[in-house]
């Protein structure tokens, strides 16, 4: 869940208001530990406002952390994930950006689509539908996992519109044999549970070892189930996703990209290796690169706290 997570809300929740579940499993990130250049001494799922918009005849949800009249930021989160994947880094930059996050066709609360659509070039069509809706210019496009290939595909093709790029821990070059597994996951039946409380204690994020702490875990666990009508819980995304997912080399897009360029890095994840770095350099000579430790794939959730301290300097220069 992220490049590749899974398991809507229980109708009671409140908007932010996540219920508490035990959770046994031991994890290694403490968000109060400090990080040089972080004046957070702790941090807390941002507060939001869940608003909707129609695109061709498709309902799509977003997230809105505010702040208004600021400049615009949007997040893109990754296959099988939700805009709730950005809760704990928002917090970081609502004091310099309007930070909105999308929920794409087929993931968390914005509608499925049948026949399927989940390509890249759908999720593109899906974040500028969400830019011509609000009218966002020179803003910042974030993107993690496939969220991340779905943002090189729009900036890409929307020159003018996006002011900075941030790729957070995406390969735009799935191997065949990777996107064959995809597929194999994708037709499988999705597993349902007996209660919410069920999901939330065998919930885990995937791929990769994530070190995200019990609370952000639990948090998210939350977020990612949908009551079905005999009262069971399912995962909240299409397992189309999956199961239409195409060979796809995005990598000559990196040759239209002229604006700032900021990749994020899981310290324990191999997606963003040397080689793969020197050949988005080669096509883009600003691309940046930037490490963030004690995290694996789900950089936002693994390690908020130090995420937001390696992305702003980069955004202070775009100022």
């Amino acid at each position: 869940m992220g490049e590749d997570a899974e398991l809507r809300t229980s109708p009671g929740l409140r908007v932010g208001v996540v219920p508490t579940f035990p959770y046994t499993s031991a994890m290694k990130t403490d968000l109060n530990t400090p990080i040089p250049g972080n004046t957070q001494d702790k941090l807390s799922p941002a507060p939001y406002t869940q608003r909707y918009f129609d695109a061709g005849g498709v309902k799509l949800h977003y997230l809105d952390y505010g702040t208004e009249g600021l400049p615009p930021m949007l997040c893109v989160h990754g296959g099988g994930a939700h805009a709730h994947w950005y809760d704990y880094i928002a917090p970081g930059f609502t004091s310099d950006y309007h930070v909105r996050a999308i929920d794409l066709q087929g993931h968390g609360d914005s509608d499925w689509v049948d026949p399927p659509a989940y390509t890249y070039v759908d999720f593109a069509a899906n974040v500028d539908a969400m830019v011509r809706q609000l009218d966002l210019r020179d803003f910042v496009l974030v993107g993690h996992s496939m969220g991340g290939a779905v943002s090189l595909v729009y900036a890409a093709n929307h020159p003018g519109r996006v002011k900075a790029l941030i790729i957070v821990d995406t390969t735009v070059n799935l191997s065949p044999e990777r996107i064959a597994a995809m597929r194999d996951v994708g037709s499988r039946t999705g597993r349902r549970y007996d209660t919410q409380e069920e999901m939330v204690a065998k919930f885990r994020l995937r791929p990769g070892s994530s070190n995200a702490a019990p609370e952000v875990l639990r948090h998210i666990a939350v977020l990612s189930g949908r009551q079905q009508a005999d009262g069971s819980w399912s995962h909240k995304f299409d397992r189309n996703v999956y199961g239409t997912r195409e060979v796809n080399d995005l990598r000559p897009n990196w040759d239209r990209i002229k604006i700032p360029l900021l990749l994020v890095k899981g310290a324990q994840s191999e997606r963003i290796s040397p080689a793969v770095f020197q050949d988005v350099k080669s096509r883009c000579p600003q691309a940046e690169l930037v490490e963030v430790s004690a995290s694996d794939h789900h950089v936002t959730l693994d390690n908020p706290r130090e995420f937001i301290a390696k992305v702003k300097p980069f955004l202070t220069r775009m100022r």
